[in-house]
């Protein structure tokens, strides 16, 4: 892995401790708000499939009653019965925050009456079809909300993994190599140093006892030039 490409300096040092401080918190946040995600979002999922697999159930009923109703009543029939319906659902929206991810919450007011033409003209076949379609209207709402939080979840998850995974395999290495980079170069430069202090201090200690020496040669020398021959 790579390091960051910044001067060996022990501000850097300081300053690349730091981020990778924040990196690490950040990862331990985002991990947690992950398996949050992940266990509200298996929550809703298995939620929203019963509720599908019963809203498609009621469906299926409901259009093959439709569909015996126009076989005894004929098509013109059936589509007038239909026109007496003349009440249709309020819907309100409001929202709450899984980790800060907006969840619709839908509500529904009002609805179609049970019973809008004239049952002299039908039949029970379209009754059970118009039994049906209301109770699916009633889970629409539901099932709406449901399925709307199931992808914005799993929108958020895949987002909250990505950063994850950058931080757990890119972010968090390089500045780990860049620490470790740094230390080792600032280490080098103090043997240096150490090395070269101990040198001098060497090379003076020599300079200081070689002087005695030096300046007895010199008296020695001086004393011979001066006395008789």
């Amino acid at each position: 892995m790579a390091h960051i490409n910044v001067p060996p300096t022990r501000s850097n040092l300081l300053r690349m401790k730091q981020e990778l401080q924040f990196a690490r918190e950040g990862y331990e946040i985002l991990d947690r708000k992950r398996e949050v995600l992940t266990s509200e979002l298996i929550r809703l999922a298995h939620d929203a499939g019963a509720l599908q697999e019963k809203v498609w159930k009621l469906l299926s009923a409901a259009y093959l009653a439709l569909e015996q109703s126009k076989l005894t009543m004929g098509q013109d029939r059936v589509e007038w019965a239909a026109l007496a319906m003349n009440q249709t659902v309020d819907v309100h929206l409001k929202f709450r925050g899984v980790m800060g991810v907006p969840i619709p919450q839908v509500e529904s007011r009002g609805g179609p009456q049970e019973m809008t033409y004239s049952m002299g003209d039908t039949t029970a076949t379209l009754d059970e079809a118009s039994a049906a379609f209301r109770e699916v209207l009633n889970h629409i709402p539901e099932l709406s909300e449901l399925m709307t939080a199931v992808w914005r979840l799993a929108g958020e998850l895949r987002k909250t993994q990505r950063r994850v995974k950058a931080l757990q395999y890119i972010f968090i290495p390089e500045y780990e190599e860049t620490v470790l980079f740094i230390k080792g170069a600032l280490e080098e430069r103090e043997r240096e140093e150490t090395f070269r202090l101990k040198w001098l201090k060497t090379k003076m200690t020599k300079k200081a006892a070689a002087k005695p020496a030096l300046e007895a040669q010199n008296a020695n020398q001086e004393h011979s030039i001066v006395s008789p021959m």
